[in-house]
């Protein structure tokens, strides 16, 4: 019998859930974070906020711009500032695709999940959004609601 392949394990840190209601995500990647050692310290507590952050290219590279990562108390005076400019670990074809999407598409790179991978590196997990506009999120709140209800209805049928 064959062996099954085993799922990756990933230590959740942050999630922007709000994403995919305020996005359509076209496609998907993972980055790799440049951080200092407190940022990870603080990390690895799962104290962290990316709902307002986004990535933006500069210089051929991709910063994740506005994410909150708070301060770790017992770093002393070696601490970082909690929002400012992380850079991205991108191949440069992902990241002259990334900027190319957002100049001629009028596109954003949002990030999605903040997770350690399973050998304890931090990752990002980005997506390239569209933005939706009202008639869209009501569109996905219905598709949503009749999800639950129909779900709830075949348990109560047993």
């Amino acid at each position: 019998m064959a062996k099954k392949k085993e799922e990756p394990v990933r230590k959740l840190v942050a999630e922007n859930r709000k994403a995919r209601y305020n996005y359509f995500i076209e496609e998907t990647l993972e980055a790799g974070i440049m951080l200092q050692g407190s940022e990870v310290k603080s990390l690895r507590l799962g104290q962290s906020n990316i709902a307002e952050s986004y990535a933006e290219a500069k210089d051929g590279e991709m910063f994740l711009v506005n994410a909150y990562i708070p301060e770790y108390n017992q770093a002393s005076y070696l601490n970082h500032e909690t929002r400012r400019p992380r850079k991205l670990l991108l191949r440069s074809r992902e990241i002259e695709k990334l900027s190319q999407a957002i100049r001629r598409n009028g596109m954003t790179v949002v990030p999605l999940k903040l997770y350690f991978n399973d050998r304890g590196m931090a990752k990002l997990e980005l997506g390239l959004a569209k933005g939706k506009n009202v008639v869209d999120k009501r569109e996905t709140e219905k598709a949503r609601d009749w999800q639950k209800q129909k779900a709830r209805l075949m348990r109560a049928r047993g």
